[in-house]
């Protein structure tokens, strides 16, 4: 089936296009794809800095205190 298709967008590469871009621009504010990926990154760095935290508060019990 994939090779198909594959097939049928080599014989036909107008299909396979994506539509041109008809130039007007619509500026009404930030769209919900905008919002989720600033919560997504917003989360990442608060996953990644409490992981950090938790590492580096592991590594000063083993090594007996901090400098």
């Amino acid at each position: 089936m994939i090779v198909f298709l594959f097939g049928l967008m080599r014989a036909f590469p107008a299909w396979a296009q994506a539509p041109a871009h008809s130039g007007i621009i619509d500026r009404h504010g930030f769209e919900l794809s905008d919002i989720a990926l600033f919560v997504v990154a917003v989360l990442g760095v608060w996953f990644a800095r409490r992981a950090l935290r938790t590492r580096f508060r592991r590594r000063g019990r083993r090594e007996g205190g901090q400098d």
